[in-house]
């Protein structure tokens, strides 16, 4: 609870509680700042590497999301108990993984990109769902979905299907909140094409592991990606206006 002096009187105003995966860079770094903007907001920021942003109402937390025991560790701390009048987790963190045929991939990168694009948002929903389901603020989990999740892409068979996992999961766990009355809403949001650090893997691809490496470069070349501010505005604006978005998939390219 915040409490603001106005000439001469005293209010009180209700803190956010936003907590943002992959906040070290790209839309992850962008929803920080733009939620920081607004200092009833508290924002706790999740990167392996970690962000050094200036600012009073930001916590920040280096934690591996491809490392399940130091996340199970950390749960306290990425889930703060506290007096909140909404309460948000944008699970943004992801990774494109190798970008190869079946035969040319890595045990190592099969495991890593669930443990972090399925594993890790679905512990985190579990989490937040068992901290907050009594609590009365206004609750919202948006997963960043893709929409490569509904599409077969050569050489992303690890980075489709960790998406179409986290759609699946997302459509239940809505139905879970209705079933049980916990009044969360959840979302499975698709950003569209941002120009991103994962944009530039992909770009560096192997043509003969990704038959759509060129469209892809071109994406860049005629100036067709979104910048991360501009798909922070559109998760804000998700959040902030929950109740005129009724189903759990959305995509940014349609509001």
């Amino acid at each position: 609870m915040i409490c603001l002096p106005l000439t001469g009187q005293v209010f009180f105003i209700m803190e956010n509680l936003v907590i943002v995966t992959g906040s070290s860079q790209g839309l992850g770094k962008a929803l920080v700042e733009l939620f920081c903007s607004e200092k009833h907001n508290r924002v706790i920021g999740l990167s392996r590497s970690g962000l050094n942003y200036d600012s009073t109402n930001f916590s920040d937390l280096k934690i591996d999301l491809s490392d399940f025991e130091e996340v199970k560790t950390n749960l306290a701390n990425i889930f703060p108990k506290g007096d909140f009048e909404n309460i948000t987790l944008i699970n943004n963190a992801g990774w494109i993984g190798e970008i190869a045929h079946f035969g040319d991939l890595s045990a190592e990168a099969i495991t890593k990109i669930h443990l972090i694009n399925t594993i890790a948002p679905a512990v985190l929903m579990n989490e937040f769902v068992k901290s907050y389901k009594d609590n009365p603020a206004i609750k919202t989990v948006v997963n960043i979905s893709s929409g490569a999740a509904e599409k077969n892409i050569d050489g992303w068979s690890g980075y489709s299907s960790s998406k179409a996992a986290v759609n699946r999961y997302t459509e239940i766990a809505q139905e879970e909140s209705d079933m049980n009355k916990w009044e969360i809403k959840f979302y499975a949001l698709s950003p569209g094409i941002i120009d991103t650090g994962m944009q530039k893997d992909i770009r560096s691809a192997k043509p003969n592991g990704f038959s759509r490496l060129e469209a892809f470069k071109g994406f860049k070349e005629n100036k067709e990606l979104a910048t991360p501010e501009e798909v922070a505005e559109k998760v804000k604006f998700l959040i902030d206006n929950r109740d005129d978005f009724k189903s759990v998939m959305q995509d940014v390219r349609q509001f």
